[in-house]
């Protein structure tokens, strides 16, 4: 009998250990689940971001925006025909 008890202190030991594993595991995957689902909503709103910056780029890009900054800011006006040089290599 001692044998057994032996044997049967054993597997409880080891019952033990692996159900305080299994409630470790858990906790961790709870923990990074937690932490995942937390970055993938910084992705999210770091996407909508980078979109908004897009449109915003176009529109301070647009051709006419440009034009019309160049004409009345700086006095830039088309070259007139006569002014303009070719240059070839």
């Amino acid at each position: 009998m001692n044998a057994g008890h032996a044997l049967l202190a054993v597997l409880l030991a080891a019952n033990v250990a692996s159900a305080i594993g299994v409630v470790y595991a858990r906790h961790e995957h709870r923990q990074l689940f937690v932490a995942l689902d937390r970055e993938t909503h910084d992705r999210d709103e770091l996407n909508i971001d980078f979109g908004r910056l897009q449109l915003e780029q176009a529109t301070w890009a647009e051709s006419n925006r440009v034009d019309q900054i160049a004409r009345t800011k700086l006095g830039m006006k088309f070259p007139e025909g006569a002014e303009i040089e070719v240059v070839r290599p």
